[in-house]
């Protein structure tokens, strides 16, 4: 089955570019487009989509907000997002907001199809070092948590869960956290599956934000404690 995208950005020639190298693939469908956010949503009200290209910077409803509204819908399609410049401001809010990545609008051809393979697979497209500069930078932009009783949540992780969550927000890949713990790759995707789970998270940006959010790691990337 076909990969179902929506492509929304207000520039028609960007997305008619984006949907001439969706449309070579054979898994993949462009399904809808929308040139702002609030048109995004309407769309999807009768539009099943898979995975949405989002643009942050537009008129009427910015990519940030829709991004927000349709990530707090039930069974909603995973959002990437498209910025202009590397690790802006918008982009952080969109990850924030439920995003499962971000990309640069002038990625090669191969590198956004790769990315929206991995977010529709449940993976996120953001490399941990690139998520570790992205937080570091925008992290006073998170509430000051450091000193305030964590969110109930962690509770619920195994000490070994915390381990690795805290190397996860840290900006370590799988690999990494095997070597470190001396664990395999495969026990490392295991756990951490199981803190998606056990958070309600969609992913491992989330996961990074939230440590974050939680005073469990600092900017920097130092433990909290």
């Amino acid at each position: 089955m076909s990969i179902r995208v929506m492509l929304v950005d207000d520039q028609m020639l960007l997305r008619t570019g984006f949907r001439m190298v969706l449309a070579a693939q054979p898994d993949m469908e462009v399904v809808a487009e929308a040139g702002d956010g609030a048109e995004a949503i309407e769309n999807l009200r009768s539009t099943a989509v898979d995975v949405v290209l989002m643009d942050v910077r537009m008129p009427r409803l910015d990519g940030v907000e829709a991004t927000r509204r349709i990530c707090a819908e039930p069974n909603a399609p995973k959002v990437l997002i498209l910025t202009t410049f590397d690790l802006d401001e918008y982009a952080f809010s969109g990850l924030k907001a439920g995003a499962s990545g971000f990309m640069l609008k002038d990625v090669p051809p191969a590198e956004l199809l790769s990315a929206i393979r991995s977010v529709h697979s449940g993976d996120a497209v953001v490399a941990p070092s690139t998520t570790r500069r992205l937080l570091d930078r925008f992290s006073p932009m998170l509430p000051s948590s450091v000193n305030e009783p964590q969110h109930k949540e962690l509770e619920r992780l195994t000490e070994r869960e915390r381990e690795v969550m805290m190397l996860v927000a840290q900006g370590l890949s799988n690999g990494e956290i095997a070597a470190r713990l001396v664990l395999s790759e495969a026990t490392v995707k295991t756990h951490v599956g199981r803190i998606l789970t056990k958070l309600g998270l969609r992913d491992r940006v989330q996961v990074v934000v939230l440590a974050y959010e939680t005073g469990l790691v600092r900017a920097g990337g130092g433990q909290a404690f």
